[in-house]
């Protein structure tokens, strides 16, 4: 029998030995810079945006000079007394030196800190005018707030409004008047009065920054418009340094069709000056004016506290000035006799 050659019973190849050469990665050069990684959304607040996670303030490691921050705004009601107060006593919680000055002849801000003016021998008023001679730290008077100091004034303010017409440079009053105090602070707050007159432009003209109370209210927002206008032509006459640090709502009520609407008019208009943080309505407030404390002090738990203590790390996170880093203030500037004549076209006369 012969034998089976049949391509069936072939004996199978032996596989062949293929050598795939190593995969030579080529050298990437390093990455020179890592983008820091994208905040995470946080959920969103009353304005409809997602809430920043605001880190906590960092320490001051030296004092002064101090970055100054005019709360302003000409309709009255709007809770610029309140905000400065309780913005103040939320800064000097995280450790900051702050001055507030009461820059209103009704004299609520040292009313609200159970301080009666009326009982002082100097005030504002006197430093304004440069009368008596008297140093400014003299004037200064400590409140129960550890870290929180005021310059006080009472109904004698309205005069000086007055006396100072005649004056040169009568727009940095102010600011010569805050000059020895600055380097003493971190912070200083102005309560500026509900107009746009010769005051409230010595406020602005003595001020790195602005924010701006804004009740969320239809009238409140008409106004809104002509305090810009005052305080692009004190930036462009008087303060080339003054700028908008933010505008925040308050007097919220989110039940109200009407406020959630100029909350979202105010959004629509100012996007990137808006703060997150909104004040809504609450009896603590009325309650802390009678009571002469701020609400971080009197009502320590209460919302309005940890909105004003959420408004402070926003502050300090918008404006890098008033976190410790501050350059000098305008207030060192005395203002030059030219600017004499632009009270009357920045304040809106």
């Amino acid at each position: 029998m012969s034998a089976d050659t049949s391509p069936m019973n072939a004996a199978a190849p032996a596989p062949l030995a293929v050598q795939v050469p190593a995969l030579q990665t080529p050298a990437l050069p390093a990455p020179a810079l890592q983008a820091p990684p994208l905040p995470v959304p946080g959920p969103l607040g009353p304005t409809g945006r997602p809430v920043p996670d605001l880190p906590e303030p960092t320490a001051v490691r030296q004092h002064g000079p101090a970055s100054v921050l005019a709360i302003c705004n000409q309709k009255g009601g709007v809770g610029k007394t309140t905000t400065t107060i309780n913005l103040g006593a939320a800064l000097a919680e995280t450790g900051r030196r702050v001055l507030l000055v009461d820059v209103d002849p009704q004299g609520a801000l040292s009313v609200g800190l159970g301080i009666n003016s009326n009982t002082l021998d100097v005030t504002l008023h006197d430093l304004l005018l440069g009368t008596g001679g008297t140093p400014a730290s003299e004037v200064v008077v400590k409140t129960r707030v550890p870290g929180l100091d005021l310059l006080p004034s009472n109904i004698d303010l309205s005069a000086a409004e007055v006396l100072l017409v005649g004056e040169v440079g009568r727009e940095h009053a102010l600011a010569r008047a805050l000059r020895p105090l600055v380097p003493e602070y971190d912070v200083v707050l102005i309560d500026c009065q509900p107009s746009l007159g010769l005051l409230t432009v010595n406020a602005l003209s003595a001020a790195d920054g602005v924010l701006i109370p804004l009740e969320c209210e239809y009238f409140a927002l008409r106004g809104v418009a002509l305090l810009l206008q005052t305080i692009e032509k004190v930036a462009d006459r008087l303060n080339p340094r003054l700028e908008l640090v933010g505008i925040l709502a308050t007097m919220h009520d989110g039940r109200t069709l009407h406020g959630r609407e100029v909350l979202d008019r105010v959004l629509e208009a100012f996007p990137d000056k808006l703060f997150h943080t909104v004040i809504s309505r609450t009896i603590r407030f009325p309650e802390t004016t009678a009571a002469g404390e701020p609400i971080t002090s009197y009502a320590s738990t209460s919302a309005g506290a940890g909105a004003y203590r959420a408004v402070a790390r926003e502050l300090l996170a918008r404006w890098p000035a008033a976190a410790g880093a501050s350059s000098a203030s305008s207030a060192s500037s005395t203002g030059g006799s030219d600017g004499a004549d632009g009270a009357d076209d920045a304040g809106g006369r």
